[in-house]
Order: C-alpha cells, then sequence, then structure tokens
C-alpha cells in the first residue's frame, strides 16, 4: 500500500462512505466547483492501479467500490506516520499530542478511559 494524494483521499473517503458508486455518484458527493469527469475518472483508475478500488463492469460503465477498508487504510497511515516522524516511538508521538494539542482535564480523563478500554478489551 501506498499513501495516497489528496484528491486520491478525497474519491477514497466518498467511496468509503456510499460503498460503491460510479464516477458521477462520486463528483455529486464534491464540493463545488464540481471537477471535471475525466479527472476524478483518472483518479479512480489510479486508485485501481494501486489496488484500492475495484470496479464491477456494466458494458462500458463501471461501478467502483473500495478493496481497502478504511480501518486497513488508518493502520497503514499511522504506522507510516510514526515511522516517518517519531522515529517508531509511541511515547514520542503521544508526547507530540499532549504537548501540540493542549489537552484540558477532560480530554486527558478520556484518553485513559480509552486506554482501559482498550486494555479490557485485549484480555
Amino acid at each position: 500500500m501506498e499513501l495516497l494524494t489528496k484528491t486520491e483521499e478525497k474519491v477514497m473517503q466518498i467511496l468509503w462512505r456510499i460503498k460503491k458508486g460510479f464516477v458521477k455518484d462520486i463528483i455529486e458527493q464534491l464540493p463545488s466547483p464540481k471537477p471535471p469527469y475525466n479527472t476524478i475518472s483518472s483518479v479512480v483508475r489510479i486508485l485501481e492501479q494501486k489496488e484500492l478500488v475495484g470496479h464491477k463492469a456494466y458494458g462500458k460503465t463501471h461501478e467502483y467500490f473500495p478493496t481497502v477498508s478504511k480501518t486497513a487504510y488508518k493502520k497503514f497511515t499511522l504506522k507510516k506516520m510514526m515511522k516517518n516522524y517519531f522515529d517508531n516511538s509511541l511515547e514520542e508521538m503521544v508526547s507530540f499530542i499532549v504537548a501540540e494539542e493542549k489537552l484540558t482535564k477532560a480530554d486527558e480523563q478520556e484518553i485513559l478511559k480509552i486506554i482501559e478500554k482498550g486494555k479490557q478489551s485485549k484480555k
């Protein structure tokens, strides 16, 4: 898997949300000004080459669908970010988030609850 461009990511976000659709369906979901049909069609074909999207043919028309789940892509990008920006250190990444986001006590408590819930689900 590889990282997506911003446009590719926008298209994937739409496909993950609508599950499957034609190029026109993807364009309908994009904000105005709408990009040209050929632009989105090209992006979808690139996503197919990257094996993130598949299609079902109806004559000359194709209905596209994601072949990689949003969760799988999230895991991939998070691991890539940890490796490239935080030297594969979860501690470094969390420290950065805490320092940059100016967490409130409520945020800290919520994070601790999430960690505890994660520990319980692994048992």
